[in-house]
């Protein structure tokens, strides 16, 4: 018998096509990164759990901050690797972590990115080498 799909891939999935929009939480409207984890969050949890400041494309990246994982582990206990986590990818080495998606099968995540808006996208090697962090992100409350 297998196991029923998570809420926050059921979620993350309806976001799929969502064009990539910087600052924005709007399903069908616009998202970027964190805004499609804010929109999913809000929509299987509420409220979200703290206020997003005003950030800017390379957010955090002067102060070398990394401010999304430490946000992150005020809020989410650690993922184990199953579909519905958080996901926090770090894209070249040196630079803050800075890059979110969901992980919605063992080989695959759902994330917004430019030119491409909100995708399921393969879990490739590439992109798995980049996952620093995993959040619980569908047992948070």
């Amino acid at each position: 018998m297998s196991r029923p799909e998570s809420r926050i891939v059921t979620a993350a999935r309806a976001w799929v096509g969502t064009p990539h929009l910087h600052q924005a939480s709007t399903k069908g409207a616009g998202c970027d990164c964190l805004g499609l984890i804010r929109g999913v969050w809000r929509e299987v949890h509420g409220e979200e759990p703290m206020p997003v400041p005003t950030y800017t494309p390379d957010w955090s990246e002067p102060q070398g901050e990394e401010r999304l994982w430490d946000a992150a582990r005020q809020v989410l206990n650690p993922g184990q690797g199953r579909p519905g986590d958080l996901l926090l990818f770090r894209m070249r080495a040196g630079a803050v972590a800075k890059h979110l998606g969901i992980l919605s099968a063992p080989d695959a995540f759902i994330h917004s990115m430019s030119g491409h808006g909100v995708i399921d996208s393969p879990l490739s090697a590439p992109w798995a080498a980049r996952i620093v962090a995993r959040f619980d992100l569908e047992g948070a409350t």
